[in-house]
């Protein structure tokens, strides 16, 4: 489970990644409006029933195990005087996927990012566009690091096959074979190496993927 920080206007927001789902710390958004009670700014938020429509609504969207009688029950309740409803009350009852309390030393409460952002919305607007920003400016790059983790690994690729090919060359072949020959015993010498590394020859690599440009090697992984 990847964790990362961003600052968002002095505020320290952690932020983790499961399921490739980005989750960021409701109580550290909270901390932004009051660092000594974040717990109760966040579940002041949960008590709403706009906040509870929503929240429900996200889960019947993504999750098939809501539990939809009981989120009609909070649904009901909400805006009394008496209602209340806490994280860990919520994912209990209902089963909800959205929000995730989390115990340890990055422990608090998370929400997946569309929820995240909703709640900021209730703190702040201001804030909320700072938080979307620096969020976007993380995902950004992530994406840049992906793309030179991919270049320097297709880069690696082609050295390292240049100089397998050469040692099959200088090493692997008779000279006394005819040059039609060579190319026989050279094709059979390279799909070996592509058998060992990637469990399938260069022939095979294509037609299961015709729709890739280049070969297998430019699709290896930084450690193949």
């Amino acid at each position: 489970m990847k964790k990362q920080k961003i600052d968002v206007k002095g505020t320290e927001i952690i932020i983790f990644s499961k399921e490739k789902e980005d989750y960021i710390s409701l109580t550290d958004i909270a901390k932004y409006k009051d660092s000594e009670r974040s717990d109760y700014i966040l579940q002041n938020w949960m008590r709403n029933r706009s906040t509870i429509e929503f929240i429900g609504l996200w889960e019947q969207l993504h999750n098939p195990d809501f539990n939809s009688i009981e989120f009609d029950g909070f649904k009901n309740e909400a805006g009394s005087n008496s209602f209340s409803l806490t994280p860990k009350r919520w994912i209990a009852a209902t089963n909800a996927i959205g929000i995730i309390s989390k115990s340890g030393r990055y422990g608090g409460t998370f929400a997946h990012q569309d929820i995240a952002f909703e709640f900021a919305s209730w703190i702040s607007a201001e804030f909320k566009l700072y938080l979307l920003k620096e969020f976007q400016r993380l995902k950004q790059a992530e994406i840049e690091q992906k793309q030179l983790e991919w270049d320097v690994s297709r880069t690696l690729a082609k050295v390292n096959y240049q100089i397998h090919t050469h040692a099959i060359r200088e090493n692997l072949i008779p000279e006394n074979l005819s040059k039609s020959k060579k190319k026989y015993v050279y094709a059979d010498e390279a799909d070996l190496l592509n058998i060992a590394l990637f469990g399938k020859t260069e022939k095979k690599w294509r037609d299961e993927n015709p729709s890739l440009q280049g070969n297998i090697r430019d699709y290896a992984t930084l450690e193949q």
